[in-house]
């Protein structure tokens, strides 16, 4: 099977990660406004909750399944042997998960309603099989499905959404988008897998998945539980709907720096697979200048635009998001660094277990520090314990791959990045004694802080941000002409890159 470049990847995987944050978010401005924070907190604690079952009855066989199906990418037979293992196993154990939740989430409770709205959110994850695209790197076929579903969905939210009174209706094109997102998958699935029901060994897949499967219940404690725990402990779902929308801003900025590990997963695997050490080296160390020159800026500029960019998309009583953004910021590169070195690099090379204990003990600090500071300090207090469990587990995972990295050479590499920032940051700030409206300020910071940064590094010669400037030149060479040029603009033989 022809293979897509890293970067087609990067750039097909990225639109999707956007598409499935940025639609909901070009909603927020509306919803904020129509739910309120009350209505907001409610919905993100329900999905919350509803996450846990999902996680459960997927036994960690999303990540699994798509490292498996790399491995196996050339051999169909083999390939379609794993998948039909892999899904009939999912099925079962969904089902379950699903059979729970219903009888103690849809029978009287506070929000039974939702919960059963969200039985289709349930449902959509049963029929996902979006990894197994992902260990193909068809991740062309994730965006082109998902895209018509998730502007349907956006429009209908315009539409029908009025009042705090329709909550229940935003749960359910919510959850109905993610159930036909996902079933639209399968439409033409012929070329790429075929279902089989005998000669398969499901339990060979159990044990290696539960392997998985208990970092990403570490990963959810400390991505899913802070809303949980807010609800829980404060009962004020206020609460709740502030960090569920600082939270939200900073995901989307988030995605364009954690997307390349996902595409870098079943690259790593499959050169792992055949042995290939240098070009897995190679990877890494691209990959690393990648998340340090997007990630710096984009925290920096979480830090400086928060206090004028709250009150005008949000609107009004939604001023405590502004500290909470802020607090928020430096997961953008924690996240950054441990999604490469966890999900891209650890996970492809089978090292669970160095994966399993980092991620463990970020969810242990998160948990305490949620239990110390949320009853005092509330959305900020569990911000600040998702920030410090973020920050451990890049530690320990950095600790984990010294041998393999030199981590003062990884951390060189970023001096241009944080010189360039800085130098963005400064000028930005001074930018706020401009005696003009605060919406004007916040365009001129975010148009002059993205040139000044670029420019900076442009003066620096900065590697990777050359190589990319030639790639893109590459690109546009194709489109306009047709055909492949080389780094210098001569037209040259059509080729894979």
């Amino acid at each position: 099977m022809k293979k897509q470049s890293v970067k087609k990847n990067y750039i097909y995987n990225l639109c999707y990660q956007i598409l499935i944050i940025l639609l909901p978010l070009v909603t927020t401005p509306y919803l904020s406004r129509v739910l309120g924070a009350n209505g907001i907190g409610i919905y993100s604690y329900t999905v919350s909750i509803t996450t846990y079952f999902i996680l459960l009855g997927s036994l960690g066989l999303n990540l699994y399944g798509q490292r498996e199906i790399a491995y196996v990418q050339a051999d169909k037979e083999e390939r379609d042997k794993v998948f039909s293992e892999i899904f009939w196993l999912k099925l079962i154990f969904m089902l379950l998960a699903l059979f729970i939740f219903y009888i103690t989430l849809c029978i009287h409770n506070q929000y039974s309603l939702y919960y059963k709205i969200l039985v289709l959110e349930i449902l959509a994850n049963i029929i996902d099989i979006s990894w197994l695209y992902q260990g193909l790197e068809e991740f062309k076929k994730i965006v082109i499905r998902n895209s018509f579903v998730k502007i349907i969905s956006l429009c209908l939210v315009f539409i029908l959404i009025k009042n705090q009174n329709d909550l229940w209706l935003y749960l359910l094109i919510y959850a109905l988008s993610i159930f036909l997102g996902n079933g639209l998958l399968w439409l033409n699935g012929k070329k790429y897998f075929t279902l089989k029901s005998k000669h398969l060994n499901i339990k060979k897949h159990i044990k290696p998945s539960l392997i998985l499967f208990i970092p990403q219940i570490a990963i959810q404690i400390y991505v899913v539980l802070d809303k949980t725990m807010l609800g829980v402990i404060l009962h004020d779902m206020s609460e709740v709907g502030y960090y569920e929308q600082a939270q939200k801003i900073v995901k989307v900025l988030l995605t364009i720096v954690s997307s390349i590990s996902i595409v870098m997963m079943p690259r790593i695997a499959c050169c792992h697979a055949n042995k290939d050490k240098s070009s897995i080296s190679n990877y890494m160390l691209k990959t690393f200048q990648f998340i340090f020159m997007f990630s710096i800026p984009l925290m920096l500029g979480i830090i400086l635009i928060a206090d004028k960019f709250v009150p005008i998309f949000f609107g009004n009583g939604y001023n405590k998001v502004i500290n909470v953004m802020q607090i928020m910021s430096p997961i953008v590169l924690f996240i950054g660094l441990s999604s490469t070195i966890g999900n891209g690099y650890l996970l492809s090379i089978k090292k669970q277990k160095e994966y399993t204990i980092s991620v463990v003990i970020g969810a242990v600090v998160n948990f305490l520090l949620n239990i110390l500071l949320i009853s005092k300090y509330k959305s900020i207090g569990a911000c600040i314990a998702t920030v410090i469990a973020e920050f451990s587990v890049t530690a320990v995972q950095l600790f984990y791959i010294q041998d393999q990295f030199k981590i003062k050479y990884i951390l060189k590499e970023a001096k241009n990045y944080f010189f360039s920032g800085i130098c963005m940051f400064l000028l930005c700030i001074w930018m706020r004694r401009l005696p003009i409206a605060p919406i004007h300020i916040l365009y001129l910071q975010i148009g002059t802080g993205i040139l000044v940064y670029f420019v900076i590094l442009i003066l620096l010669r900065d590697k990777m941000l050359i190589s990319l400037f030639q790639n893109i030149f590459v690109m546009y060479k194709k489109i306009k002409g047709g055909f492949l040029y080389d780094k210098t603009g001569k037209r040259k033989k059509e080729k894979n890159l």
